[in-house]
């Protein structure tokens, strides 16, 4: 294929991108991983994270960009790490975890696992235990640790969820929040010394046990906990 070719090619994927059908953008999507040989395309790719409505399409990006050398992707979404969009923040932190490259570390700051935005947090949480070194986890958890107790089921899911991929470092600071002064900290960090133990338990059954827990109060709290 010529440069002309392929300029005109490029030029049908960038706007297939864009098109206002979303099984247009699917396809686009869909080719461009299959056939990741051109790397002007990351651009168009990560720009499109950030606005992308449709999940299933969000989806075919990440696995589309996961398609090029690190080396074409990573530098292009950690810049995306500080865009005042919030699905441009989350969409490359998904991505980051999906690429799996350990030099994106440093990049999940505090700010991110902090974030006021739900998603972007959940992102942040999900990549961090993917990318985090084993020397950082126990500080990792310390952090998470901090965002017990936070927003509805689905966040608080996330973030168990997170906390016990890291595995037993984060024990102790479980423990310590199991006896703090906020009711629904101690719930979410019982909730998820529980999925620690017994990772067949189902999250609400686990809810259930952390409130009975809760009712006893720190001291009994501890007790469960030790």
């Amino acid at each position: 294929m010529n440069s002309t070719q392929m300029n005109a090619q490029l030029t049908r994927l960038i706007e297939a991108l864009g098109a206002g059908n979303s099984s247009t953008r699917l396809q686009a999507a869909l080719t461009i991983g299959t056939h990741p040989d051109d790397p002007r395309l990351v651009e168009t790719l990560v720009a499109r994270c950030a606005i992308e409505a449709d999940f299933f399409v969000r989806d075919m990006l990440t696995w589309a960009l996961t398609r090029f050398p690190a080396g074409d992707t990573v530098p292009r979404l950690l810049a995306e790490l500080r865009s005042p969009v919030a699905q441009a923040r989350s969409q490359s932190l998904h991505t980051l975890s999906k690429i799996g490259d350990k030099n994106a570390w440093p990049a999940i700051t505090r700010s991110l696992l902090r974030d006021a935005d739900d998603e972007v947090a959940r992102s942040a949480w999900r990549a961090a235990v993917v990318l985090v070194p084993d020397e950082d986890k126990a500080g990792l958890a310390a952090e998470l640790v901090t965002q017990l107790g936070r927003g509805d089921r689905t966040v608080q899911l996330s973030l168990s969820r997170a906390l016990v991929a890291l595995g037993p470092v984060i024990e102790p600071a479980l423990e310590d929040a199991v006896t703090g002064p906020d009711p629904a900290v101690r719930a979410h960090a019982a909730v998820t010394l529980r999925l620690l133990h017994d990772p067949d338990a189902g999250f609400d059954q686990a809810v259930d046990e952390a409130k009975r827990i809760v009712a006893l109060g720190p001291e009994r709290a501890q007790e469960i906990a030790c």
